[in-house]
């Protein structure tokens, strides 16, 4: 064994949807620093997206568009499919957030999340399910990571109730579709992600050091730990991997002691 062999992806072709930041833009840079040799990135603005592009290199390749519909998945699935005749990595990394008080939680609110959050990695990996099983074989299986997240795990102190209630589906989600896709060599697992500096967690990115007091690793995420569990669970170290959501958060949900914990020993 070698450390190629095992977390190499060398010719392999990715699409990271929302891969222009944040989280997303971090699991690109581990595709690419493990050998990709394309990694198609989505997002809604252009702007951002083809600087994205154009900062992380030729082998990063832009498609601009809005996968919170079905209009907008069949285009994006449209656009692979004439440029490629198989798809080795799908990551559903794109996501919406919604805080509101529950007496005035809204509608749109609802919909939005819930929409994006589980309707989009359904059917967009239903969609390109042809080009997944052309790239999958029993040596080489094709990867499908959701990234879901420790809200879907635990309750959070925030009112965000349908983004909390989407990760909880998309994890369940994993489980289904993985429990299906296997038969077709196509390995469907979640990645659930906790405090990371992005633009849905402004207080991990703007109030880092306040952040991390929360977190028993006593730090946030960086892209070192974001890319690397993405290329272990897209490479053949992650092979035998399946249907599993894997926590990515320092310990806040396996290895945090609550505040009110006492200690047993305490008043001996």
């Amino acid at each position: 064994m070698n450390l190629q062999e095992m977390f190499g992806l060398d010719g392999r072709i990715a699409l990271v949807t929302g891969g222009s930041r944040g989280i997303g833009r971090m699991i690109v840079e581990g595709f690419l620093a493990a050998g990709c040799a394309k990694v198609y990135i989505t997002a809604r603005k252009g702007g951002e997206l083809h600087e994205a592009a154009a900062e992380l290199g030729e082998k990063v390749i832009p498609i601009q568009g809005d996968i919170s519909t079905m209009e907008g998945i069949d285009e994006l699935v449209a656009e692979i499919s004439s440029r490629e005749t198989k798809l080795d990595i799908l990551v559903n990394n794109a996501g919406a957030a919604w805080g509101a008080e529950f007496d005035e939680f809204p509608e749109a609110g609802w919909d939005k999340v819930m929409d994006l959050n589980v309707k989009t990695p359904f059917f967009l990996t239903q969609k390109l399910h042809g080009l997944l099983k052309a790239a999958a074989s029993a040596d080489r299986p094709a990867k499908v990571i959701n990234i879901t997240s420790v809200d879907g795990q635990r309750v959070n102190p925030w009112e965000t109730y349908s983004y909390q209630a989407s990760k909880a589906a998309l994890i369940h989600l994993t489980r289904r579709m993985a429990a299906r896709l296997v038969k077709d060599h196509i390995y469907v697992t979640s990645l659930a992600p906790g405090a990371f500096p992005s633009n849905m967690n402004r207080v991990a990115r703007d109030m880092e050091a306040e952040s991390a007091k929360g977190i028993p690793s006593k730090r946030v995420g960086d892209k070192w730990d974001m890319g690397g569990t993405a290329v272990y669970l897209a490479s053949r170290a992650g092979d035998y991997t399946i249907g599993e959501t894997l926590t990515v958060d320092g310990g806040i949900v396996n290895a945090h002691l609550p505040t009110h914990f006492a200690d047993p020993a305490a008043g001996r």
